[in-house]
């Protein structure tokens, strides 16, 4: 692999496991195993390499998430359900492995570091995107009616998993994590559930349920 890659790579280990504060240049010089003049080669600072890895981690989850599983699924309200039980289904291990990079580096960046800001909204909301087209196919299937659109529910739903990733690394654990994963999934299921319509009383025949 590339010096760059390395560095890139090392940067998204580090980051998730320090945050982005504490995360020293040589720390990620020393995680990649390349000198600080290599890295000084490639990025001209912290900043710039944050940016370049939040970039990188977009390349690198949106290539899993392509070919993940949920991609498969015919039925749009199904495949919705599934994206969210394969987001709990990679919430498993070392909290700093399975964590977003992008929250990480927002909660302590988002004031003092616009760039950086920036870089981890695209993100966020670029995965939000994927989401959008099956959320508009199930509510156009399921809930033609409702006064939500898919949008916003795109973008719900990673506000509820960037929530369960913070109550994870509050709690050390991932098991809230895989709960709160588990509640998105059934207020998604409510919002794609038709109800069921009331019977109607027969104006021919007075008492008798049609």
């Amino acid at each position: 692999m590339q010096t760059r890659g390395l560095l890139l790579d090392a940067a998204l280990r580090v980051i998730r496991s320090k945050g982005y504060s504490a995360t020293t240049v040589d720390d990620v010089c020393r995680a990649a195993g390349v000198t600080k003049g290599s890295f000084f080669h490639h990025f001209s600072a912290k900043e710039d390499l944050a940016i370049q890895a939040a970039q990188h981690w977009n390349e690198v989850t949106g290539a899993l998430f392509a070919s993940a599983p949920y991609q498969s699924v015919p039925d749009p309200r199904d495949r919705i359900l599934a994206y969210i039980d394969f987001r709990a289904q990679i919430v498993q291990g070392d909290l700093a492995n399975v964590t977003c990079l992008l929250g990480t580096m927002v909660q302590e960046t988002f004031d003092s570091h616009p760039a950086i800001r920036a870089a981890c909204r695209e993100g966020m909301e670029s995965h939000a995107r994927t989401l959008e087209p099956m959320i508009a196919q199930a509510k156009a299937l399921y809930a033609p009616e409702a006064d939500w659109n898919a949008e916003n529910l795109a973008l719900y739903t990673q506000a509820a998993l960037q929530g369960a990733f913070i109550l994870a690394k509050a709690r050390g654990n991932t098991y809230i994590a895989v709960q709160c994963i588990a509640h998105l999934r059934h207020y998604v299921q409510s919002l794609l559930t038709p109800v069921a319509q009331p019977p109607t009383i027969s104006t021919h025949s007075k008492g008798t349920i049609q």
